[in-house]
């Protein structure tokens, strides 16, 4: 079993250890191309593409001026550790064990903008690249699905096998990028409702820490079979067997 998750927004380099290694994301190639083209954006030009304040257009001018290749070792953290938000705070890396550390280093896979496809313990730079960006990165991509294409997809399906299952928590935003509804293994998206007033909405704070939850829930059990996913009862979700379908599985509470 495979899980896929969205990154953070938010980083945390201060409070993230160093690795013992220094292995690098698969695409750390497509990733210098990309961050080749960010260098030339004036901090005003960073500020109109990703539509954020002045400070953080800096903040981000500065990053993609301090990138290279290869990664200067004081400044490169395992991505598991770097990245912050709710998803994350679900996932609450520090608190696994090494044995389960090991685990998420084989099942789950973070969907990146710049790095395309990471593993936990990929060693990056601080950076803000959200896939839905668009900008002309190369002369036939406008966009990051575009430069994307099948690359991150084809190299996942390459990593598992024909019966395995690939669980997506990930937001659409990242998940569009593998073409789920072509991808070559089965794959079940969960989706996390509150019943409100009567009705099951997804909110999306909520939804966010679930999926965070979700993934660690399937580190922790090991899980490789897709019903046993159905036993997720963090903070108190449960299976909606009247709201799922095979691929796609719906915790309410």
């Amino acid at each position: 079993m495979k899980i896929i998750l969205s990154p953070a927004k938010s980083l945390d380099f201060d409070l993230a250890p160093h690795s013992d290694t220094s292995q690098l994301p698969y695409f750390i190639k497509e990733a210098d191309v990309l961050m080749k083209k960010m260098k030339k954006l004036s901090p005003k030009t960073i500020g109109e593409l990703m539509d954020v304040s002045s400070t953080i257009a800096e903040l981000n001018y500065n990053r993609f001026q301090a990138w290279q290749v290869p990664f200067p070792v004081e400044l490169a953290k395992p991505a598991i550790y770097v990245f912050t938000g709710e998803a994350y705070r679900g996932l609450d890396v520090n608190s696994l064990a090494a044995n389960e550390i090991k685990i998420a280093e084989e099942k789950l896979r973070i969907l990146s903008g710049l790095y395309g496809l990471l593993r936990p313990m990929d060693v990056i730079l601080p950076y803000r690249l959200e896939m839905g960006t668009s900008y002309a990165f190369t002369s036939k991509a406008n966009n990051l699905y575009q430069f994307w294409q099948t690359k991150i997809a084809n190299h996942l399906a390459n990593e598992m096998e024909k019966d395995e299952v690939l669980v997506n928590v990930a937001s659409n935003e990242y998940s569009k990028v593998l073409h789920l509804n072509k991808f070559p293994r089965k794959v079940i998206t969960c989706h996390f409702k509150e019943e409100k007033n009567g009705d099951l909405k997804t909110i999306m704070t909520f939804a966010k820490k679930a999926r965070g939850s979700m993934a660690r829930f399937i580190i922790q059990n090991n899980i490789e079979k897709p019903t046993h996913l159905k036993g997720f009862d963090t903070e108190g979700y449960l299976f909606n067997s009247h709201l799922s379908t095979e691929t796609d599985f719906v915790f309410t509470r």
